[in-house]
């Protein structure tokens, strides 16, 4: 086999090789304000309290617990992230930065208001329906 493989055929493995390994940086903090991750947080918290408060049971103690947990680790982890990279810290855009020139998406430049909707409307939706949730079993 080794009679078959050129130095151009090696030469070329060898820079493809070498072009694999030198992997871009990840970024991690998504360049957004701080704050819409906080209200991300906030929301998906609030929803596993209403459900804890709506829904007592000292059967759903433990999957409460394994619910917070999660959600610590998920908004914890990627906290961790931010701040232990300081390029990562620096990237991240000021409410005026965002305000003024919203953020670049695969689909395009999208204005902070839009951006705002298309990042929350997903959690807000999972608090209204937790609150419909509630609401209807109280009914019933």
């Amino acid at each position: 086999m080794s009679k078959h493989l050129t130095r151009e055929v090696i030469a070329d493995q060898a820079t493809v090789s070498a072009q694999l390994t030198l992997a871009p940086e990840a970024d991690r903090s998504f360049n957004l304000p701080t704050g819409l991750y906080a209200v991300t947080a906030a929301l998906y918290f609030g929803f596993v309290g209403l459900m804890a408060a709506g829904f007592s049971s000292p059967g759903l103690i433990v999957p409460m617990a394994i619910f917070i947990v999660f959600l610590t680790g998920f908004f914890g982890i990627a906290a961790l992230f931010v701040k232990t990279d300081p390029a990562a810290k620096a990237k991240i855009l000021r409410w005026s930065e965002f305000k003024a020139r919203g953020i670049m998406t695969h689909t395009g430049r999208l204005p902070m208001k839009d951006a705002v909707v298309q990042m929350l409307i997903l959690p807000v939706l999972i608090v209204i329906w937790g609150m419909v949730t509630i609401t209807i079993a109280a009914l019933v």
